[in-house]
C-alpha cells in the first residue's frame, strides 16, 4: 500500500522550498541564470558495484590497502555534501536513504533527496560480474511505496540497443514505471545510457541515435508522467546542442559523470554541457574519488557561471589542495589534461 495522500502531499509541500524546484521553475520558464545549474551527487553506487562502491581502503602510501570502506564512510560523505549547500538532489539507493532520514541528515539543509528507482542489468558492475557484456534487461528491487517513506524523487534509467525486442522490452517497463510512479506520487528523472558496447546504427553517429530514441520515446507522454529532467553521457557539442534546444521548456537535459577521469576531464565536462544547452550535471566518481568534494563541487559551479574556465579552475583546485595540507593524487601536469575524447575538440 502507498502512503497516504495526505502524507505525499505533506512531504511535497515541505519539499516546496528546494532549490530544486525553484531553479527548474526558472529554468523552464526562459529565466535561466548559470546560478540556476544543478548539481546532484550521485552516491547510489551500490545499487551497481556492490561493497566496492564506497571505494577502498588506503594505505599511508596512498596506494590500495586491499580493502574496502563500509556503507558508514559512503553514508558520511552524502551527510558532509549535505550540510554544505553545494549539491541540489542527492542521489542514494533506498538502503541508504532510510538510514540518513532516521538521522534526520536532511533536516534543515535545502537538498532534494532522491532514490534509484530501477536497476537494470547494464548497471550491475560489481567485481567479478560481467553483466554489462550483455544488453540490459529490465529490473527494479526498490518498492515505489517503500521509496515514498523517505522521498517523493527517484531515478529510473532505460538504455536503448535499436534492438527491437530489447528496446520494446524496456520501453513497457517504463510505461509500466510511469504508472506506478503517478499512483503513489513520485516524480522521477530519467537517465538514457550508451550502450555498453558498439551497437549498429548505419551512418548515424551515436549521439543522434540517442537523441532520436529519447524524443520518440517522451512524445507521447503526458506532462504529469513526464520526467523532471534528463541524466545522459555527453555525446558531443553537436548532440548536446540539438537535445538542448529542442524543447527547452518541457525537456531539461543533464549529464552524468562516468568515470573519475582528471580534474581537467570534469571541469572540462561540466562546462561544455553547460555551454551547449545542459542545465544538470550528476556525478558520482568524479565528486566522490576526487581528493576534494567538496571543493571540486565549487569549482564546479565556478567554472559553469564563467568565473574560472576549466583549466584555470584546476589550478585553483591544487593550490587549495596544497593550501589545506590535503595531498594530491596526481601532480598538477598530470591532472591539467584532458583524457577523455569527446572533450577534446572543445576543450578551453
Amino acid at each position: 500500500m502507498y502512503p497516504p495522500a495526505e502524507l505525499t502531499q505533506e512531504r511535497k509541500l515541505s519539499d516546496a522550498h528546494k532549490k530544486l524546484d525553484r531553479k527548474l521553475a526558472r529554468i523552464r520558464s526562459g529565466d535561466y541564470r548559470p546560478a540556476d545549474f544543478i548539481i546532484a551527487d550521485a552516491k547510489d553506487g551500490d545499487m551497481g558495484g556492490g561493497a566496492a562502491a564506497p571505494g577502498p581502503v588506503l594505505n599511508e602510501d596512498g596506494g590500495p590497502s586491499g580493502r574496502m570502506k563500509p556503507a558508514a564512510a559512503y553514508r558520511d560523505a552524502m551527510k558532509e555534501m549535505t550540510v554544505s549547500g553545494l549539491a541540489d538532489i542527492m542521489l542514494m539507493s533506498l538502503s541508504s536513504a532510510e538510514a540518513l532520514v532516521a538521522e534526520n541528515a536532511f533536516d534543515g539543509h535545502d537538498i532534494t533527496p532522491a532514490v534509484r528507482l530501477n536497476d537494470t542489468t547494464d548497471i550491475w558492475g560489481f567485481r567479478g560480474a560481467s553483466y554489462r557484456d550483455h544488453a540490459a534487461r529490465p529490473f527494479r528491487t526498490a518498492r515505489l511505496d517503500r521509496a515514498g517513506a523517505v522521498c517523493d524523487l527517484g531515478l529510473y534509467a532505460v538504455t536503448f540497443y535499436n534492438d527491437l525486442d530489447h528496446d520494446v522490452a524496456a520501453l513497457e517497463a517504463y510505461a509500466a514505471f510511469r504508472e506506478e510512479a503517478s499512483d503513489a506520487g513520485m516524480r522521477h528523472f530519467l537517465e538514457v545510457f550508451n550502450p555498453a558496447f558498439d551497437i549498429d546504427t548505419g551512418d548515424t553517429d551515436l549521439g543522434t541515435y540517442v537523441n532520436d530514441a529519447i524524443i520518440r520515446c517522451l512524445a507521447g507522454v503526458a506532462t504529469p508522467e513526464r520526467p523532471l529532467f534528463l541524466k545522459m553521457q555527453y555525446n558531443g557539442a553537436r548532440a548536446m546542442e540539438e537535445l538542448a534546444a529542442y524543447d527547452p521548456a518541457n525537456l531539461v537535459v543533464g549529464i552524468l559523470g562516468g568515470s573519475a577521469g582528471t580534474t581537467r576531464d570534469t571541469f572540462e565536462l561540466v562546462g561544455q554541457a553547460a555551454r551547449f544547452g545542459a542545465r544538470v550535471a550528476l556525478f558520482g566518481r568524479k565528486i566522490y574519488f576526487a581528493d576534494d568534494s567538496l571543493e571540486i563541487v565549487r569549482c564546479m559551479r565556478r567554472v559553469v557561471e564563467a568565473e574560472l574556465s576549466p583549466m584555470e579552475a584546476v589550478k585553483v583546485y591544487h593550490d587549495h589542495l596544497q593550501k589545506t595540507g590535503c595531498k594530491a593524487s596526481r601532480t598538477l601536469e598530470a591532472d591539467i589534461e584532458v583524457t577523455e575524447s569527446v572533450l577534446k575538440a572543445e576543450a578551453e
